[in-house]
């Protein structure tokens, strides 16, 4: 089977452990000797290939405006040495002074879409400037988004459904099976869009099966892609929680691969 991470967080070896401390301090996990030895790009692939995981979308997410062509260019400088077989996504900061000109260059580099993370940004989803955003980014690239928390409305269903209303064309991704902790009000009003899709990182460790297996298949599998939210778990046991469900091999084709091939250009796998 190829098999395709569509959320991987990466970044260069002298930052990483001090990203990973903020992505678990964000999750309220406590921080592990083991995790804060992640990260890094090369300790995604040999943890990844090991399981057969051959392809892996990687991004970081800009705290800063300031931090946003600096991430971009490290991105793009590891797709380009991987070969085809990464895929990288730009990330973007709504207090960017030209968001256009920021949109420009993630398709210039070679991105093949945006990561937004409205929480880690402290910026509603729907907030005027990443509504800028969306409208560079329709019809031309795909938007990830970190979706739900019930501690916060950056990004709880309310902050997307505008999106979704104002850009039917653009393709939304929400992460986390479309709302972290929030799912029963997700599901609730998201999947009527037939833009919006979702990965199911940083889920399976949230909740039962059953309750995975019905989310997924409220969407359809069609509208599912497979993400670890590498570093912060092990991509082995994501990947066995999913195979686990009892999806059917056409569900499981969708949701490991073909949707993210179909969505990203994916072609190449390493394993």
């Amino acid at each position: 089977m190829q098999i395709a991470d569509c959320h991987c967080h990466v970044y260069p070896d002298s930052l990483a452990p001090k990203a990973i401390k903020g992505i678990a301090f964000f999750y309220g996990l406590e921080m592990t000797r083991k995790m804060s030895e992640r990260g890094t790009v090369s300790d995604m692939k040999e943890r990844e290939y090991r399981v057969g995981i051959g392809h892996q979308i990687i991004f970081s997410v800009a705290t800063t405006p300031h931090q946003v062509s600096s991430i971009n260019r490290f991105i793009s400088v590891e797709v380009e040495a991987s070969e085809g077989t990464l895929t990288g996504l730009g990330t973007i900061h709504p207090e960017c002074p030209d968001l256009r000109a920021a949109v420009d260059e993630i398709i210039k580099l070679g991105l093949k879409g945006i990561k937004i993370h409205p929480d880690f940004q402290q910026t509603a989803a729907d907030d005027r400037r990443y509504m800028k955003v969306y409208e560079y980014c329709e019809g031309r690239l795909p938007v990830l988004i970190h979706c739900g928390d019930s501690r916060k409305d950056f990004s709880n269903p309310g902050r997307i459904l505008p999106v979704l209303e104002a850009f039917p064309a653009l393709t939304v991704i929400g992460a986390h099976l479309g709302g972290w902790s929030v799912w029963d009000e997700s599901v609730k009003v998201l999947p009527h869009h037939g833009n919006f899709y979702v990965d199911c990182s940083s889920s399976f460790p949230f909740m039962i099966p059953e309750k995975a297996v019905s989310i997924i298949r409220i969407y359809g599998a069609d509208r599912v892609i497979f993400g670890t939210d590498y570093p912060l778990w092990d991509p082995a046991e994501e990947l066995d929680k999913l195979l686990s469900l009892g999806l059917n091999e056409n569900e499981l084709e969708l949701i490991t691969h073909k949707n993210a091939e179909k969505l990203f250009g994916i072609r190449k796998y390493a394993v």
